[in-house]
């Protein structure tokens, strides 16, 4: 979906149509969600201080973030793939991997079907999609950021070689900020440098990683659409609207989480064995403290082990930002169209994002 969030917003208030929005946050506090397409401009993104968009763009509007607005209609859109296949897997509200080799419609073009889905959910829901196409789930990723917004673009295997020598190495799939700057220090900055590589060197270098990088500039990618993956974390955060350091304050503010984070796990029915708090102080550098046991978690280890991380070690300047996060889960739910990361605002297993 494009700008989804925010597309959300203009749709259902014409008043912000054609105008730079941003969700979540506001000028002095919190972190931008998502960023209309207008607000892109200015160079407001999602995952930026709100201050510093605000700077960026005088006259941007915050909004509130409505996630069970965007629940439903992601379901919505969700139910119109299932029109076409069943094998759907969702990585977020806003995002999916679809298989169409074998179709209900029985259409043997990939790309007509993108743009009949593309189209349908314009008509039916009024928001824009935009879709890549291509023989594995890294290269249809890939092209479907070529042509946003509303647009769409195919990667065939003729394609590919040219396409990934070329492609910028932050871009390729499993490679985040921290390994993309590991390997500039190699000199490795698109895939033609990556592709200079061994696989022993790249293997003594990045470990069992090293084998996925040496096969995805080289277009191989063994990841089957997979309709029931599971959800790995569930977590909430709060940024405050002013720095908290007073211990009333803080354990305040922690116990609200837990309770809150209780609510999403008693809603999704599931628990788990490892509680992580994030920290996220003034000057914007961030910490994470981690607890797991054998066996999983119940209610009032939640309530305790969060107070027992936030003990853990004083605090070295004021909080701007606190999250509960929890993890290794086991999940009691039909594995149907599951909703990964967004059910919290981070996940504590993402170790380069964290």
């Amino acid at each position: 979906m494009d700008a989804f969030f925010a597309s959300v917003e203009q749709m259902d208030n014409p008043d912000l149509r054609g105008k730079p929005v941003a969700v979540g946050g506001n000028r002095e506090r919190g972190v931008v969600a998502a960023a209309s397409y207008e607000a892109r401009k200015f160079g407001v993104k999602s995952a930026m201080p709100s201050k510093i968009a605000a700077l960026r763009c005088p006259g941007l509007i915050f909004v509130k973030p409505r996630f069970e607005r965007y629940k439903e209609l992601s379901y919505q859109i969700r139910e119109i793939f299932h029109e076409y296949t069943d094998l759907v897997e969702p990585l977020s509200l806003d995002e999916a991997f679809l298989d169409v080799t074998e179709n209900k419609p029985k259409n043997p073009s990939a790309t007509l079907i993108a743009t009949e889905i593309r189209s349908k959910i314009k008509s039916e829901i009024g928001l824009n999609a935009s879709a890549g196409i291509s023989y594995n789930k890294f290269l249809a990723k890939v092209a479907s950021d070529l042509n946003k917004p509303n647009g769409q673009a195919v990667i065939t295997p003729n394609q590919a070689t040219a396409f990934l020598e070329k492609l910028p190495i932050e871009r390729f799939f499993g490679i985040g900020k921290v390994t993309a700057e590991k390997m500039k220090k190699l000199g490795i900055h698109q895939g033609s440098d990556l592709k200079q590589y061994s696989l022993d060197f790249l293997t003594r270098r990045f470990g069992k990683s090293g084998l996925h990088y040496f096969e995805i500039v080289r277009g191989i990618h063994h990841s089957p659409v997979n309709p029931n993956r599971d959800r790995k974390s569930i977590s909430v955060e709060n940024t405050f609207e002013k720095d908290l350091f007073l211990g009333e304050q803080l354990h305040a503010a922690r116990y609200k989480l837990a309770e809150e984070l209780l609510a999403r796990m008693g809603k999704n029915q599931l628990r788990g064995r490892t509680l992580t708090l994030k920290l996220k102080y003034k000057d914007f550098t961030q910490q994470t403290r981690s607890k797991s046991l054998p066996r999983y978690l119940q209610n009032p280890d939640i309530l305790l082990f969060s107070e027992e991380l936030l003990n853990q070690e004083p605090l070295k300047m004021p909080l701007r930002l606190m999250g509960l996060g929890i993890s290794n889960l086991e999940i009691n739910e039909p594995k149907m169209g599951v909703q990964l990361r967004i059910e919290g605002l981070f996940n504590p297993l993402d170790d380069e994002k964290a």
